[in-house]
């Protein structure tokens, strides 16, 4: 799946202790909250959007600890 506003595609981060997330613009938050609900990954988005330098506001999807982030990763590419 391509981030619109940065014409890139959306990655999961699996940096941190935090566990995986994905930053996904606001505007496709719905597109890939329901793509995670389809197939059953366990999620909670930040209550927050930020948005940095006038860019789009940008939500934070937090992944469940035990999910992997490379079949989340898969399903994110496997929508164009």
């Amino acid at each position: 799946m391509i981030d619109k506003s940065t014409r890139k595609p959306l990655y999961v981060s699996a940096n941190g202790t935090a566990g995986p997330y994905i930053m996904v613009p606001v505007d496709q938050l719905a597109a890939v909250t329901r793509l995670l609900d389809d197939n059953r990954v366990r999620y909670w988005t930040d209550e927050v959007a930020i948005s940095l330098d006038d860019e789009p506001e940008v939500a934070v999807i937090n992944l469940g600890r035990g999910t992997d982030p490379h079949a989340v990763q898969r399903l994110l590419d496997s929508i164009p």
